[in-house]
């Protein structure tokens, strides 16, 4: 399925929108998500995993299975930086995810991995993560078909245009992702 992630929760702050769509797919082993972004701005100064990635070039992915409390947010910047976390908020029980869970993520990205001072002008970029589904469901087994409450995030929080858009609206006064009550559903064949 592609998703386009256009949502402008705040437009009177924040109304730019690039142009952005997500491929979801998966097998019985991984979850396979394909970012393509066109957008005016392109930063990346985050090159280690779990430095802050949404303040470059960000695409975002939080999922939660259905019953759980807690969900898991996997942050990519254009350059494949990433940050990956189980938490129960944006500051509750946050558990990153461990050197070696964040080796079993396996990234494909247009752009080289190097920092990037910001550039203005058009740029077009994609990122490809396979996510082992043992890292979202955990020890549990997954029966297929299977739902999965989530939503995709495009931003960029230190670039000349800020911009914070989702797939799924968020009704709230200020831009947080960090809402699992906003998720929607997909479903893993």
């Amino acid at each position: 399925m592609i998703l386009k992630i256009d949502k402008v929760n705040w437009p009177e702050q924040f109304s730019y929108c690039p142009d952005t769509e997500v491929e979801v797919s998966n097998d019985h082993e991984y979850l396979y998500l394909h970012y393509r972004v066109q957008g005016r701005q392109l930063r990346a100064m985050a090159t280690e995993d779990q430095q802050p990635v949404w303040e470059d070039s960000c695409v975002e992915f939080f999922c939660q299975v259905p019953e759980e409390k807690h969900y898991m947010n996997f942050e990519t910047n254009c350059i494949g930086t990433m940050v990956a976390s189980r938490r129960l908020s944006r500051t509750e029980d946050v558990q990153p995810l461990s050197i070696d869970e964040m080796q079993q993520i396996v990234r494909h990205c247009s752009l080289p991995h190097q920092a990037i001072d910001e550039r203005d002008g058009e740029f077009s970029w994609e990122v490809k993560l396979q996510i082992p589904l043992r890292l979202i469901f955990g020890n549990k087994e997954v029966r297929f078909p299977q739902v999965l409450r989530a939503n995709f995030y495009k931003c960029a929080d230190m670039t000349r245009e800020p911009h914070f858009v989702s797939w799924e609206p968020i009704s709230l006064p200020h831009p947080d992702f960090h809402c699992p009550q906003f998720f929607g559903e997909i479903v893993l064949e």
